[in-house]
C-alpha cells in the first residue's frame, strides 16, 4: 500500500492542488467556478484537476456542457487509514526505544 501513496503525496505536495481538493471537498465544482478563487488560469486548474484525478482523489462527471469535479471521499478515507497505520507503527517503535533507554544498566 505504501508504494501507491507516493503519487498521491506528490499530487498533494502542490499548494494549488491542495487548495483545489479542499474546495472540492466542500462542494463539487467546475474549473470555471474554481478559477476566480485561485491565482492561475482555468486551463492550469484543469491540468491540476487531471493530476488529482489520475491519483484517484477527484472524479469528474459531465453535467450539461460543464465538467464537474468532486473529491473522492473513499480514496481520502483510505489514505487517512494508511497514515494512521504508519503513525501507530512509529508510536510502537518509539515506545520500544523509550523502554530500552529507561531500563537500568546492570552494574559492571
Amino acid at each position: 500500500m505504501t508504494e501507491t501513496l507516493s503519487p498521491v503525496f506528490a499530487a498533494l505536495g502542490d499548494e494549488t492542488r491542495w487548495r483545489i481538493l479542499v474546495r472540492l471537498s466542500e462542494r463539487p465544482s467546475s474549473a470555471s467556478r474554481l478559477a476566480p478563487d485561485l491565482p492561475i488560469s482555468r486551463q492550469a486548474i484543469v491540468k491540476h484537476l487531471e493530476v488529482l484525478r489520475a491519483v484517484g482523489l477527484v472524479e469528474v462527471e459531465q453535467r450539461g456542457r460543464e465538467m464537474v469535479y468532486f473529491a473522492v471521499g473513499a480514496r481520502l478515507s483510505t489514505l487517512a487509514r494508511e497514515l494512521e497505520r504508519i503513525g501507530r507503527a512509529w508510536d510502537a517503535r518509539l515506545l520500544r526505544i523509550k523502554t530500552l533507554a529507561e531500563q537500568p544498566t546492570p552494574p559492571a
